[in-house]
């Protein structure tokens, strides 16, 4: 089975509404929302125009059928870092393995296509299975926000991990690593390289 990144469409933005407000998704989510295509349009041009954030839907089967969504977001150039988040909208792929390859082709775009020094991401913390994945593959758990998101009139603790890029050709040796086509976002990436 084969997966890429390929670039957000605006064509994707009405399925994309329709996975993040799927209850699998949004309960491991800051936010329940209610969306409608007009305000994804809206979020749309700002990641357009950012300069600090790029989406990809994840496709099974190259081009044939998209299946989730990963960001990079919050990229800083003078700090060298960004954060990451994805999701997968489609139940029937979940639990497969791909989380590994993702995992895997993220490291490699931020920290060998970039240049990067440090990858991020929050998850709560009863969402011990991906904290435990993101440990597998080498992010360290640098804290905890206690009571961070007020959800559904409950507090929950958010866990702040990352991958460094010092630690990356150790995870890249011993997992091993499957390239992924990404589609590069160019007018996003020459700033960035002017930016060093």
């Amino acid at each position: 089975m084969s997966y890429r990144l390929r670039l957000l469409r605006e064509s994707d933005l009405a399925l994309v509404m329709q996975w993040r407000m799927q209850p699998e998704v949004t309960r491991y989510m800051y936010t329940d929302p209610q969306l409608t295509l007009e305000g994804q349009q809206r979020w749309f041009e700002a990641l357009k125009q950012s300069g600090r954030d790029v989406a990809w839907v994840i496709e099974q089967e190259a081009g044939k059928r998209p299946i989730g969504l990963l960001s990079l977001t919050a990229i800083d150039r003078v700090n060298s870092r960004c954060a990451w988040a994805y999701y997968l909208g489609e139940p029937d792929v979940r639990g497969g393995g791909l989380a590994r390859l993702l995992e895997l082709n993220v490291y490699a775009f931020v920290f060998d296509t970039l240049g990067l020094n440090k990858l991020w991401c929050e998850v709560f913390s009863f969402n011990d299975r991906v904290v435990a994945l993101h440990e597998k593959f080498g992010s360290k758990v640098e804290g905890v926000m206690r009571q961070h998101i007020r959800k559904n009139g409950q507090y929950h603790d958010v866990v702040l991990m990352a991958m460094l890029r010092e630690d990356w050709p150790a995870v890249r040796d011993r997992f091993g690593l499957r390239a992924m086509d990404i589609e590069s976002p160019q007018a996003w990436l020459e700033p960035l390289a002017a930016a060093d």
